[in-house]
């Protein structure tokens, strides 16, 4: 059971540093060298190679170093610990200080027993995948990036609806860690007040008849800095929210995020499996984001204009268009937000 990746002495010593430093207090460069056993250069360059990840550290002469802010690292003997004594069905877990992407790191890694999954997670995604091609960016720190491979013994008739019950299982773990009003927005995104909160990426390898290996990615905005929210902003004209915002007080730690969602995944997938998208389907309408608004769906052919009116029995987009039912089966939606009317009183 691999469970833990093993990083050479130097990136054991750059991931011990951070340990250190994730408090978000100041440490001096003399503390530090005693503690890492090294010397106060080599505390010097250590700190250079978690700026070269992107990880913003303050030095200040006398004061030392320090995180800008404090962090909640990714634990994976907290992980596990909690999944076992939930009884979560893992074959094996890596958590990675940085990876291109978790859902191309299990990709190429086996496929795990039937029932069982292979769990992926990383503090630094380099080039994370989103739909369609985008890349899906999650600074140090500022949430949750983690993909899951499951092995389907057939794929299931309604496999396209999968990506619909991961939504389900992710929204009933944060609903349980207390998060409230998030929504849905088919297919695949997480929603909060119509900003995206996050996202889910599904990829498969398996032949027509027989087994089949998915892997599910999924990515939570925790707390996002807000240079990313611009960014982002300004690229994709995506307006983020995080769950910082949203309940501020109560922020699930990054670990617990993990396994909540992982738990409710291992009871979802098996029933999945069994029953398709008829047990989730009514719950995923009351995580709908869109239902009876005005929307605008682009699919590789057409744009089509209408009112959303929930999903089929299979998992596909109903709009009305003009009177007329249509289905769709796969494409962007946005919402046409109608102008409010501000009327001057005096």
């Amino acid at each position: 059971h691999n469970m833990k990746s093993h990083p050479k002495s130097g990136e054991q010593r750059r991931d011990k540093l951070l340990c250190l430093l994730s408090d978000g207090e100041f440490h001096s460069g003399s503390s530090l060298a005693k503690t890492l056993r090294v010397s106060r250069s080599a505390v010097w360059k250590l700190v250079g190679l978690l700026r070269e990840l992107g990880i913003p550290i303050d030095s200040l002469p006398r004061l030392g170093y320090r995180m800008q802010r404090a962090v909640d690292l990714l634990d994976a003997e907290l992980i596990l610990r909690s999944l076992r004594e939930r009884h979560v069905p893992l074959q094996a877990l890596d958590v990675l200080m940085t990876v291109p992407s978790t859902n191309q790191f299990l990709l190429e890694a086996p496929a795990p027993e039937p029932g069982e999954m292979r769990v992926c997670a990383c503090e630094i995604q380099s080039a994370g995948r989103g739909r369609r091609g985008r890349t899906w960016t999650a600074p140090f720190g500022s949430g949750v990036c983690l993909s899951l491979s499951w092995q389907f013994a057939e794929i299931p008739p309604e496999f396209s609806a999968l990506g619909l019950v991961v939504g389900v299982a992710v929204s009933r773990a944060l609903v349980g860690l207390g998060i409230p009003d998030v929504q849905l927005k088919w297919p695949n995104d997480l929603v909060w007040r119509h900003r995206k909160l996050g996202g889910i990426l599904i990829e498969m390898r398996g032949e027509a008849d027989g087994p089949a290996k998915v892997i599910i990615g999924i990515g939570v905005n925790v707390r996002m800095p807000a240079s990313v929210r611009l960014e982002l902003a300004k690229q994709n004209a995506v307006v983020l929210a995080d769950l910082y915002e949203i309940a501020p007080l109560r922020v699930p730690r990054r670990n617990e995020l993990i396994v909540a969602v992982l738990k409710e995944l291992a009871g979802a997938l098996p029933i999945f499996a069994l029953s398709g998208l008829a047990p989730f389907r009514d719950e995923w309408r009351r995580f709908d984001a869109i239902a009876n608004t005005s929307v605008k769906v682009f699919t590789q052919a057409e744009t089509v204009m209408g009112e959303a009116r929930g999903i089929s029995p299979t998992g596909s987009l109903l709009v009305d268009v003009n009177g007329k039912l249509q289905e769709f089966v796969s494409g962007e939606v946005s919402v046409r937000h109608v102008p409010s009317v501000s009327v001057a009183s005096g």
